[in-house]
């Protein structure tokens, strides 16, 4: 089995658990609203299920390095199998309690720390480079139609099935990801050995994750491209938060959920469309023209209280983000020492997570607090803001949307003159062969 066809049949799992994972969290979140009316409780839900992830990643990108990428993710998925069927188990047995939810999103988060850098370091021991773009296309392929799904899905299962059914099948979507990894073998590079201080044991997590920081910083063209992923994850956690009260300014919750279905069809036609062609050849170059489509995308769906603006918006900026992600870690897995590829991968994640963190505790204080009261709550007071982002209510947060759309116009400016970043793909040597023949047989461990 080549390569390529053992990282299919590895997707294929990981596929389901995703279509399972949002399908089941979608509809938890319908189901804990439903439960409290609360939109802090459900705020505070969504925090958690960010937070933990960020906290573990210095040590789960050791682990996941000194476990190798398919036991990482063994792990990984039979945790998140066992907490997702507990929590079922408790809904059947009707001793659920809200109080419930913040353990298991809590659980789950820890584990995707662990989850993504193992998925992101194997994929490069399974494909050859010039494939890696269509392999992170297919990934983001499959978020994309979990993503899509989720939301069209769930409100008819909630009614056949309930809320318990769907989370059964959650964890149950776990089992078949299990028993993809375990029909095959995936190669298992030796860990690069950190540097420690005297008297520091090498295998202390700290002292790991410290090596991970080292290398990226000894490589200014990765340092670089890590900030300036940063920097847009902050604009696009603000337009992730705000796109909702924007819509329901001016329009019903039926349109909101159009624009968001639109939005989730950008993801998919533009992951699929890179899953065939591959990417960019230049793929850095890529990354500062996919980043002027976020940033144009914002701009657009901020110009008009319009639900066909905004939709065509949605539809774009996911598309544009969804190659951008692909693209960035095309970036990653090519210039990065297998060994390496965990604890920069959690490094990486924990690096352009804290902005997004940071983009949803402030996005809304800024927008009620500073933004509605500056433009007018139900209609623009400045005839030439009104010519700017048009009337009504709401555009105080338009005007705020529109800011993180010049946000990211800035950002990708300052990366675009940045010389080690504009030369990376030159500068830095690729640390995979341009032909792997990976031990990668069916029935057996790595």
């Amino acid at each position: 089995m080549t390569g390529m066809r053992t990282f299919v049949v590895v997707w294929s799992g990981q596929f389901a658990s995703m279509v399972g994972t949002n399908l089941g969290g979608f509809a938890l979140g319908v189901y804990v609203y439903q439960q409290t009316g609360s939109a802090i409780q459900l705020g505070t839900v969504f925090a958690i299920a960010l937070l933990p992830s960020i906290l573990i990643s210095p040590l789960a990108g050791t682990f996941v390095d000194r476990w190798g990428a398919k036991r990482a993710l063994l792990l990984s998925n039979i945790g998140a199998m066992a907490i997702t069927l507990t929590l079922a188990a408790l809904l059947v047995t009707d001793t659920f309690a809200i109080w419930h939810v913040y353990l298991v999103v809590a659980g789950l988060s820890l584990l995707s720390a662990f989850e993504g850098p193992a998925f992101g370091s194997l994929v490069p021991l399974l494909v050859p480079k010039e494939h890696l773009g269509r392999a992170n296309g297919l990934r983001m392929f499959a978020l994309s139609v979990s993503e899509l799904l989720a939301p069209i899905s769930a409100g008819f299962l909630l009614l056949l099935i309930g809320i318990e059914g769907i989370v059964l099948i959650d964890g149950l979507s776990f089992g078949l990801a299990l028993i993809t990894l375990l029909a095959v073998r995936v190669p298992s590079p030796r860990p690069r050995k950190a540097v420690q201080t005297e008297g520091e044991p090498e295998e202390e997590p700290r002292v790991q994750f410290r090596e991970a920081w080292r290398y990226v910083a000894a490589r200014t063209g990765l340092l670089a491209l890590m900030i300036f992923f940063g920097a847009v994850n902050f604009s696009a956690g603000f337009i992730d938060l705000l796109i909702t009260p924007l819509v329901l300014s001016f329009a019903s919750s039926d349109a909101l959920g159009t624009v968001m279905t639109i939005g989730g069809l950008g993801m998919l036609v533009a992951s699929g469309a890179v899953s065939i062609w591959g990417g960019p050849k230049r793929r850095v170059r890529g990354l500062f023209v996919m980043s002027l489509l976020l940033a144009a995308a914002t701009v657009i769906g901020s110009l008009r209280p319009n639900v066909a603006m905004v939709a065509v918006a949605a539809f774009l900026f996911m598309g544009g983000l969804a190659a951008f992600m692909a693209t960035n870690q095309a970036v990653w897995q090519s210039k990065v020492e297998p060994g390496m590829l965990g604890r920069v991968g959690a490094l990486q994640n924990m690096v352009i997570s804290i902005p997004q963190l940071i983009a949803y505790c402030v996005a809304g204080l800024l927008a009620e607090r500073v933004f509605e009261p500056l433009v007018g709550r139900d209609a623009v007071a400045s005839p030439s803001l009104a010519v700017l982002i048009g009337d009504g209510p709401g555009r105080g947060i338009a005007l705020l949307i529109m800011v993180m759309g010049g946000l990211i116009l800035l950002s990708v400016t300052i990366a675009a003159l940045h010389p080690r970043l504009r030369r990376l793909e030159d500068e830095l040597p690729d640390q995979i062969p341009d032909e792997q023949i990976p031990a990668s047989g069916l029935s057996g461990n790595s």
